[in-house]
This record gives structure tokens, sequence and C-alpha cells, in this order.
């Protein structure tokens, strides 16, 4: 039972805590996520495998993952290796519970064979337009099939004769016997086997016949073990079927099916159907791609497993549709990084600068301290040598009055350095472009001496030009650009064309050599960036940025 520690701090937990102290399952918690394997975990399965997975841990019990793959012609065993490492990546641990629904594809068939047995079943001849015409309405009942009073014997052999592929697709249907005037559309006889000419990715050309979902849901479940079967909450109306498959099999202490509200982002598109449309179509450059929702997207954007869970869990769990402004998701990753990424130099948009009265060919190491905020990350050497690296936009030649940074004879601290001024402008004689500065510089003003004599106007990074790296930046912003109504379905024309920002003349302390792939940076004053997995190599730098220092989003009003 659970513990005064363990206090339910949802609604799903709370019912788990009730059956926990009503004795329903002897003290026993088991969950599940069960993933389709046609497409790739996205935000929102996070925040699903999130409840079941947490839900689990919180009353020591035990997770299942399972893959749902029953309908063969959309299963792929590409999106089962990305199911599995992504969930691994994010830590939502199975252990050595990994299961498939074709494991169970014999025992559903038996299922099957005991509903038709007890009359509970009948294979359908009705076409799929005669049989939505005889299905009725949300506000007109159904109407019986001509084919639905056929003897047991007749639906045995009809239903053996769909195993062994003697019909084509589509002309037979095994259908449960419920009721055609159900107020609930799914009990008005459900569709529970179809015929399928397709190989499937595990067992082959076993099976002509493949069960749908409703029905081999509930029965999954049920040989698993499973205690709580949490799902979104566009399951509600299948509950019902659910129930009435475990209670015509007459399965002893069977599963729960329980319904959690989904989580949405705001402007933040997760329909796998447009997702793939998307990447098929050439919008995005694979599931992968950084501007994606995708698991796969958000790791490669530089997202952390422990940021994704902070902000899941900062969002709770709520019982009816929720969206969720983007925002704390940055917020989260910003939380998470802050104290933990290494602090490196790095000018985007360079403008070169010439310290004339500096000694050619001398380079200094500067100890600098790698994150402020956490002294235990220690320190590095950091090169300054006569000619560096400064952003564009740290320089104006004729600035404002409240200006803070580089101008014609004004001084201005080098971040861990000394301090510079502006003495000379070189410029493009045609374009009257700025291509370069010479500056001087002050020997006593070195960082970490103690010089008070006078303050600077402001502090500028830098990065030294004859010890740099070169590399590639790409900057992000939303792929899709938010409205009012938030309508999917129109999202090619809210599609942000400007969503990816190549800069290829950027340079980043020497330092970034020897960073691993999966190591984040705050490039100062610039945001928090990694090394891209996909086009980044031994000697080409990509850098992604992950997220800006500060969030640029404003409160819809």
């Amino acid at each position: 039972m659970c513990s005064d520690t363990n206090k339910a701090s949802n609604f799903i937990h709370r019912i788990v805590q009730k059956d926990l102290e009503k004795g329903v399952y002897d003290d026993r918690v088991h969950t599940r996520f069960p993933p389709e394997p046609n497409g790739y975990l996205h935000i929102g399965s996070a925040y699903a495998i999130n409840i079941s997975h947490s839900t689990a841990q919180k009353f020591n019990g035990k997770f299942n993952l399972r893959f749902d793959d029953t309908n063969p012609t959309k299963e792929d065993v590409e999106y089962v290796e990305s199911i599995k490492e992504d969930m691994q990546w994010m830590g939502f641990d199975w252990e050595d519970r990994l299961y498939y629904g074709s494991d169970y594809f014999d025992d559903i068939y038996e299922c099957a064979l005991k509903l038709i047995k007890k009359g509970k079943a009948y294979v359908c001849d009705l076409s799929p337009e005669e049989m939505r015409e005889y299905r009725g309405t949300l506000t007109e009942p159904g109407k019986n099939s001509p084919y639905r009073n056929r003897s047991i014997e007749e639906n045995f052999s009809l239903f053996e004769g769909m195993k062994n592929g003697e019909y084509e697709e589509g002309s037979r249907v095994l259908r449960a016997k419920i009721d055609m005037n159900s107020p609930n559309m799914n009990m008005r006889d459900p569709v529970i086997y179809r015929i399928q000419f397709a190989e499937h990715y595990r067992t082959g050309d076993k099976w002509y016949i493949y069960p749908m979902y409703d029905f081999a849901h509930p029965l999954q479940d049920a040989k698993e073990g499973i205690t709580h079967s949490l799902c979104s909450a566009e399951f509600i109306d299948h509950r019902p079927l659910y129930e009435w498959v475990l209670n015509e099999l007459e399965i002893k202490s069977p599963p729960k099916q329980r319904e959690f509200g989904r989580m949405n982002l705001r402007g933040v598109i997760t329909s796998k159907r447009y997702l793939r449309q998307m990447v098929e179509e050439g919008y995005v450059d694979g599931w992968d791609d950084p501007r994606m929702p995708t698991l796969r997207g958000l790791r490669r954007r530089g997202y952390t497993p422990e940021a994704i869970k902070n902000f899941l869990d900062e969002i709770g769990v709520s019982k009816s549709e929720s969206v969720v402004d983007k925002a704390m998701l940055e917020h989260s990753l910003r939380q998470d990084l802050k104290a933990k990424s290494l602090c490196v130099m790095a000018t985007l948009d360079p403008l070169k600068v010439v310290i004339t009265n500096y000694p050619e060919g001398e380079v200094e190491w500067l100890d600098v301290r790698n994150n402020r905020e956490n002294p235990e990350m220690g320190t590095r050497k950091v090169p300054f040598s006569r000619t560096i690296y400064i952003e564009k936009d740290d320089f104006m030649e004729e600035p404002p009055k409240k200006y803070r940074r580089l101008s014609p004879c004004v001084e201005v601290r080098l971040m861990h350095a000394y301090f510079i001024k502006c003495e000379e402008v070189v410029k493009d004689e045609k374009t009257g472009e700025v291509l370069e500065l010479h500056c001087t510089y002050d020997p006593r003003t070195k960082s970490g001496t103690g010089f008070k004599e006078r303050k600077p106007k402001g502090t500028i990074h830098w990065v030294s030009a004859d010890y740099s790296i070169k590399a590639e930046a790409r900057l992000y912003e939303d792929l899709i650009l938010e409205e009012e109504d938030d309508d999917k379905k129109n999202w090619k024309d809210r599609l942000n064309h400007n969503s990816m920002k190549i800069l290829e003349n950027c340079h980043v302390e020497p330092y970034v050599e020897e960073c691993g792939k999966e190591d984040k940076l705050q490039f100062i004053r610039q945001g928090y960036f990694c090394l891209d997995n996909k086009y980044s190599s031994d000697d080409r730098f990509v850098f992604n940025r992950i997220e800006p220092l500060k969030s640029s989003w404003k409160k819809r009003k």
C-alpha cells in the first residue's frame, strides 16, 4: 500500500491508491506503454509514457513496453528500434519486460473462437460502405446485419476460411455481437478481425487475418497481468468495449482502463500523419530535424531528458485535454542547463579586431571558469592574441547615447582579458562596410589584477583569430507560426520559412574540440548550443542553438 511519503499527486495516483487500499490487485501495480510501431515518439508520447512509468515507480510496481503491432501495413522494425532507443534515452526503463502484440496472435485467435462458440461473434459479409450504412448515426440506431444470426458452426467454418486466406481482402470480417441500438457507436457490433494479405515484420506470412486494436488491447493487457491500463481520453468511449471483451472471456482480476487528457504544446503539431507529411514532402530534414517535436528531434536540438521530465512533472496530469505554452518547456531546459553547461565564447557574426600595441606572435593562455554558477566544473585555458574577433553588433560607429559596447575612441573590457580602445575603423572603399578595427589595449587592466583606476563602457566577448575553431551555427525558430485558432489542418499555410538560419562563418574557442557529442555549451550572450550529431565530424563543427538565453515568448493577450 502507498505510504504517507508516496501520497497521491494526481487523479491517476488516487485511483491506484484506492485500488491498493481495497486490495483489488493484492498490492500489485503494473502499467504499460503500447506504442504502434508506425512512427517516432514525440513530446506528447513522452507525456503518456511518463504517466504510466512514473505511476509504476511511485507504487513500486512494474512497467511493460509492448508494441501494438496488429496492423502490418503500417509497421516497420525501424520504428520499433527508434522507440526503444528514445525511451532508453529518456530513462523510461522497462527492464526485461519487452513484449509485442504479435506474440499473442495465437491466443487472441483462440479468444475469437471462444466468442463464436458463445454466440458472441459472427462473420459478416457486408461491404465497408454497407456496414457504415447499417451502423446508424449518433442520433439514429443501427440495423442488424443480415449475417448476424449465422449458426455457430457456419461462423466457425467461415472464420477458419478467413484464417486460411480463402477469401478476398475486405470481403468478410469477424464482428462482436453486442447491441446495434447502443448509444455508444463502439458497441454496435464492432469489427474484431479483418482479412489482410500483408506480411508482418515479425510473423511473416503466417497470418491472413489480424485482430483490431480494440479487441487485442484488453487481451494483451490481461495476458501480461496489467492492473491499470492508462491511455488518453480519446479512448474513453472505447472503455465499455474493453470491459465487454474481458467480461465475455471471463478474465479473472481484469485490468482497468483509465483515461487522462492529452497534452498539446501551443503551436506545435504532434499528429503522426502531419509529421510524416512534413518528412516525406521535404519540409524538414527527417524525423530528427531539430525543429520537430519528436524525441529524436529534441535530442538532436540539444534538449536533455532531465529538462523534458521536469517539464512533464511540472504540468501534472489532467482529466481533460490541455494546451501548454511551449515557453514552459523552454524554461525547464534553461533551468536544467544553466548549472551544467560549459560557458564558452563564440562569435557568430565576426568582426576582425587588430590590437596594434600587442606583441606580434605572442599568445597568453588565460584561466577562465567553465561555469560561474558551478565552481565544480573547474577552469580552462583561453588563448588571447594580437588579432581577435568580436561580434559585429558589438561595434557601432555612431552609437546612441546609452550604447555600452565598442565605438570609436571608447574603451570596453574584453571578457576575461583587457580593456581595449578603438582607434581606427577600416572600411570597404566601395560599400562603406566595416571590415576591421584597429584598437589598443592597456596591459595594466588584465582581468583579475584588481585594476580600478577607471571603468570601461561595457564588457564584450571575443575569440582569438589565430586559435579559434571555425564553425557553422544553426539558429532555430518555431516551425509553425502560431495563430489564434491553432487549426492543425492548415499547417502548410502557417509554415515558417525562416525557421532555420545557417551562419557559416562563426568562430569558437578551441576548447570545444575537447567536448563530447552530448555536451551542452552556453555561448556567452548567444544562447545554449550543442554539436549537431548528424552533420558534425572530426573536421567540421556544426552547432545547433538549443534555445536563446532568455525567452522571446510574449504572453498572448
